[in-house]
């Protein structure tokens, strides 16, 4: 994998005034009466949570919407959808059975992609605990990316891959944060330096304009196989889900 330019990706997350400015018009104004499919025994759908090809899905894989997310973690827009929609999303789609949520990475700058490395490190359990969390946080810790002076994140340019990502999480705080939601720092340790990780995440990032020629920035969203226009808000979406559910 070719270093990606940090000075460059770094000026990248200071600069995201928008991700995706689209608007988009409601496919429906009247809602979707939502039945509810069994879950497993003794649990709901939002406590099942597979690997895809591509990433994580949380809820009934047979579902009859499947919807695919496509964020980036420093993308403040993403932030947004996950404050307003993501647990209204869980709530009234996810839980019934009715809808399957994959939330696919793309990366905007080279500072995603420790944050995806962590986001993963734990595998399925804890994936979408801990992209929520970034979320939360992410003005905390992009802050502290923002507050580093130019000149040291140039230097990261010069760093072997190996240790590249690793300073960069350090950079902004990640390790530390990790640990404290049950990601050791010598688990973190690993998965900031597994090589075939890195280009595995790069590679899917990048598969993600292959794989829908129209993708125009983050968030943006996928149900059953088609990319949705104009749509970056739960706003804009829930009228497509209960479209996609009638």
């Amino acid at each position: 994998m070719k270093p990606i330019p940090v000075l460059v990706c770094a000026a990248a997350v200071i600069a995201l005034a928008g991700c995706n400015k689209n608007q988009g018009k409601s496919a429906s104004e009247q809602p979707v009466k939502i039945t509810q499919v069994a879950p497993p025994l003794g649990g709901d759908w939002t406590e099942v949570v597979n690997a895809t090809p591509v990433s994580f899905m949380m809820g009934n894989p047979n579902a009859k919407v499947k919807l695919v997310e496509i964020g980036a973690l420093t993308c403040p827009h993403c932030r947004e959808f996950d404050e307003t929609g993501a647990q209204k999303l869980i709530d009234k789609y996810v839980k019934s059975g009715q809808v399957s949520w994959e939330f696919r990475t793309y990366l905007l700058n080279g500072f995603d992609i420790p944050a995806v490395l962590i986001a993963r490190c734990n595998g399925a359990k804890t994936y979408f605990p801990l992209v929520r969390a970034m979320y939360k946080d992410q003005p905390v810790w992009v802050g502290k990316i923002q507050a580093t002076p130019p000149a040291q994140l140039e230097q990261l340019q010069q760093l072997p891959p190996n240790q590249q990502f690793v300073t960069m999480a350090k950079i902004a705080g990640l390790q530390d944060w990790a640990a404290a939601r049950g990601v050791p720092v010598a688990k973190s340790q690993q998965c900031l330096t597994d090589k075939a990780k890195i280009d595995q995440i790069v590679q899917q990032s990048s598969d993600v304009t292959t794989d829908y020629p129209d993708f125009t920035g983050t968030p943006s969203f996928v149900i059953n196989g088609n990319l949705l226009k104009d749509t970056a808000t739960w706003e804009k979406l829930e009228p497509q889900l209960q479209e996609a559910l009638r």
